[in-house]
């Protein structure tokens, strides 16, 4: 327990005080912002040089969901059913340009952690504290999140859509043969479209943290969330059969649904309304009471004095 006081101490000291309070002109943030975009444009385009010349192998990668199925308990790819399935190009520079694409895509995600990491920089001296220590494990487990809903479209999602479109072609009496552009089109969308649907939970989290939304608001809207992943899933599906939208909607609603539950936990907890008591009427002030002369016995009379007795 003291170790990891002295490292919130030094955490703070070193890292969050520094940069609490920081005053900077709108000259100078302009400036800073032209710098952190040029290293970040400069970083993205020595990793697309990499990922560039393996292109051919991320492609052939790309590849495999098509007519391989992985299997969790042995943790590797085994062959499906399907016959041979040969790609084609239709124009000249057809697979050129889907390696250029390929490799850019597999730049800017293996760029994401250095893109985020400007991002925080530029970002952190406007924030609190306490917005800091907020926003920073938000950053990273929405990148985690994103890149698991990536290896999850490529390990299971991906493969059971191609198996079931293509093998439905091949007991129709087609010949399959595949476009490289709408192949890796095809399996490129996927992939992006998984990793924003495992990023449902952590935007309503982040809602509900700021006090937007709450866990009975969401109950309330349940069937349109319902209705509205299927209408996402038929605008973001590459192609307009039911199936891949059933493939996008379902999931989309089970991360709402995971979403109420973090809601509940995470959510900005709102104050009982206390109830008010009753505000007495407000009353003037006292009427002042004027005592009423003793009144005589009945037949006795009063008279009026006529002077000083002598």
């Amino acid at each position: 327990m003291a170790d990891r006081g002295q490292f919130t101490q030094w955490l703070q000291d070193t890292i969050f005080t520094p940069l609490e309070d920081k005053k900077m002109p709108v000259m100078e943030h302009l400036v800073e912002l032209q710098v952190r975009l040029t290293r970040t444009v400069i970083v993205v385009g020595i990793v697309f040089v990499g990922t560039f010349f393996f292109a051919d192998t991320l492609v052939q990668w790309l590849r495999v969901p098509l007519q391989n199925a992985f299997i969790p308990g042995r943790l590797q790819w085994v062959p499906t059913d399907l016959p041979t399935v040969p790609f084609v190009f239709l124009a000249p520079a057809e697979a050129l340009w889907q390696n250029v694409k390929v490799a850019g895509l597999f730049a800017l995600v293996l760029s994401t952690p250095y893109v985020l990491w400007e991002i925080w920089q530029f970002v952190v001296p406007g924030l609190h504290v306490h917005e800091r220590r907020f926003v920073g494990p938000f950053v990273l487990i929405s990148t985690a999140a994103f890149y698991t809903g990536i290896l999850f479209s490529f390990f299971f999602v991906l493969p059971f859509a191609l198996n079931f479109l293509v093998s439905y072609g091949v007991n129709a009496g087609f010949i399959p043969q595949i476009s490289i552009e709408a192949y890796v089109g095809f399996a490129l969308w996927f992939l992006l479209v998984f990793g924003m649907i495992f990023e449902v939970p952590l935007a309503i989290t982040l809602m509900a943290k700021i006090g937007w939304v709450d866990a009975p608001f969401l109950k309330k809207y349940r069937k349109w969330a319902f209705l509205g992943a299927f209408i996402f899933a038929a605008l973001l599906t590459p192609t307009p059969d039911p199936f891949n939208q059933c493939l996008m909607a379902l999931p989309m609603y089970v991360f709402y649904e995971v979403g109420i539950v973090s809601a509940g936990i995470f959510g900005k907890k709102r104050r009982p309304a206390e109830p008010q008591a009753e505000a007495p009427a407000k009353a003037g002030p006292a009427p002042a009471v004027v005592p009423k002369p003793a009144m005589a016995a009945e037949g006795e009379y009063v008279g009026v004095p006529q002077g000083r007795p002598r």
